[in-house]
């Protein structure tokens, strides 16, 4: 994959309503894990699922400089703008990679709760039906429907404690499509994982890829043990469950995405060159070789290559 994407910075309101309308992406699922609901698919494609990324106040400069360094991409922002339903200020920017979307906040205020504790925000072909529809599922509606400066937003929760933004632009966006699709990736206790399951891929009109229970434990931290991994996949892209004790060296578990690259050498060298540290890495478990990466800001990243 070559990354020969070049950073602009435009300012977000102008930029999103300049960029042209595209249809509903409209997923085919096979074999779901789950007889999927009587709602529509409300996913419009991988590109509009964005990782929320905090970074911490007054780095968000160099946050995006590190990450555009190390993967390419193109930027939308920053803007000094209020995102939430109460009184808040933040500079926000989208930055589309080929990795995938991302949306950070380097917030001037405090962060009204529970802002902040959002892995994603996904964008949906209808806000009002697609909360109706996550409620109906088994969610959470956490943060009721309320207006931004772009559109309209909510925040839902999935068992186990998995929040995700569901939004609309007033004018539709276009991103191009990653070079290769972000996985969501998220740690849940044998406990939660069922009820989450059940609600999650009704709602994505998911299915289930893969389910290892005998996954090695390398690839968390934790060399000679074993531990559930479960790959999903619908229309808002790709999601792994790591299914564990709760017993995880740091960083496991405080990454929200991982990124798929051809030459994790490479990358992590690039990284590395552009401020960002390797936490743990390279290893070679379950298929494919992994890294740990925190980018300025507090950011981190699982990388790899492989399966």
């Amino acid at each position: 994959m070559k990354l020969r994407f070049a950073r602009r910075v435009v300012p977000l309101v102008a930029a999103v309503a300049a960029l042209t309308a595209v249809p509903a992406a409209s997923a085919t699922q096979s074999n779901p894990a789950k007889p999927p609901g009587v709602h529509q698919q409300f996913a419009v494609g991988p590109q509009y699922d964005s990782t929320h990324v905090y970074v911490a106040p007054g780095t968000e400069q160099a946050f995006v400089a590190s990450w555009t360094s190390t993967f390419g991409g193109t930027t939308i922002g920053p803007v000094s703008t209020q995102v939430t339903p109460t009184p808040s200020r933040t500079l926000s920017e989208l930055v589309v990679s080929p990795v995938g979307t991302l949306s950070v906040f380097d917030y001037t205020t405090p962060i009204p709760y529970p802002f902040g504790t959002e892995r994603t925000g996904w964008l949906v072909t209808d806000l009002d039906q697609a909360v109706r529809a996550a409620r109906a599922d088994g969610a959470a509606v956490t943060v009721a429907p309320f207006a931004d400066p772009i559109g309209r937003d909510a925040v839902v929760q999935f068992p186990g404690g998995i929040n995700a933004q569901l939004y609309v632009h007033t004018t539709p966006p276009s991103y191009p499509a990653p070079a290769s699709v972000p996985e969501n990736r998220l740690y849940l206790s044998p406990d939660a994982v069922g009820a989450f399951l059940d609600s999650y891929v009704a709602f994505t009109r998911g299915r289930i890829v893969s389910d290892d229970r005998k996954a090695d434990g390398a690839a968390l931290g934790l060399p000679g043990t074993t531990y559930r991994l479960i790959r999903l996949t619908s229309g808002f892209g790709s999601t792994t469950v790591a299914v564990t004790d709760g017993h995880l060296p740091h960083p496991f578990g405080r990454e929200l995405t991982g990124y798929g690259v051809t030459d994790l050498g490479a990358t992590l060298e690039r990284a590395k060159a552009a401020g960002a540290s390797v936490l743990w890495g390279p290893v070679h478990a379950g298929g494919r070789d992994s890294a740990m990466v925190q980018f300025p800001g507090g950011y981190i990243a699982e990388i790899h290559t492989g399966r």
